[in-house]
């Protein structure tokens, strides 16, 4: 089973498509410069050579979509359909201190009243 893994920022993203059943990263990479000038992607699948697309990026939905083309590609790609991808999974760490901002509001609520 294969899960893809997005960690996108303001103005980049990166991933891995990591092979659960033995927990190998089968390619990863990074997009710069999303919605800047000079936006790149640069893959790297296990085994095969860097590969690299330098194309405007307007917004993320373009940049998975790339990613997405990157991981199918003949040359370069690891999978032959998205459907060999079982799930996406999306690091969520900027939520994290909202959570725990709450969180922590409603353990005072409970300990003080």
């Amino acid at each position: 089973m294969n899960i893809l893994v997005l960690n996108c920022g303001s103005s980049s993203l990166k991933y891995q498509l990591i092979n659960m059943d033995d927990e190998s990263v089968i390619a990863k990479g990074l997009v710069e410069r999303i919605g800047i000038e000079g936006s790149v992607l640069t893959h790297k699948p296990t085994g095969k050579d860097k590969y690299v697309v330098e194309t405007p990026m307007k917004d993320h939905n373009i940049a998975v979509k790339l990613v997405l083309d990157a991981l199918k590609d003949a040359e370069h790609g690891v999978i032959k359909s998205t459907d060999e991808i079982a799930a996406v999974g999306h690091r969520v760490l900027h939520a994290l201190a909202m959570f725990l901002r709450v969180l922590s509001a409603q353990l005072l609520i409970l300990l003080f009243y």
